[in-house]
C-alpha cells in the first residue's frame, strides 16, 4: 500500500512539473542583442510582463524563421524597427 502511494505522490508530482515547465513554452525568457538582416524582419508582437511571462519584450517574426526573435523593448535599435515597421502597416 505504501509504494502505491508513493508512485502516485512521484507520478502526481512529475505531471505538475511538467505542466508548470509548459507554461513558459510561448515566453521570451532573454534577448538578442542585435539583429544583422533587420530587413527580414516582417512584424512585431508585444510580450508584457503579466500572466505567464516574466519579461517584457518585443517579439519580431523573421522571414523563413519559425520561432520568433525576442528583443529589449527599451533599446533604441528596437524602437527604430518598431517605427520603421509601423511606417510599412500605414
Amino acid at each position: 500500500m505504501k509504494f502505491h502511494a508513493l508512485v502516485f505522490i512521484l507520478l502526481f508530482a512529475c505531471m505538475y512539473l511538467s505542466l508548470a515547465q509548459g507554461s513558459y513554452g510561448n515566453c521570451c525568457l532573454g534577448y538578442v542583442k542585435d539583429i544583422r538582416k533587420k530587413s527580414n524582419i516582417v512584424s512585431y508582437a508585444m510580450q508584457e510582463s503579466d500572466g505567464d511571462c516574466n519579461i517584457r519584450a518585443v517579439l519580431f517574426t523573421m522571414k523563413r524563421r519559425a520561432k520568433p526573435v525576442c528583443a529589449n523593448p527599451n533599446d533604441d535599435w528596437v524602437q527604430k524597427e518598431i517605427r520603421r515597421l509601423k511606417k510599412i502597416e500605414q
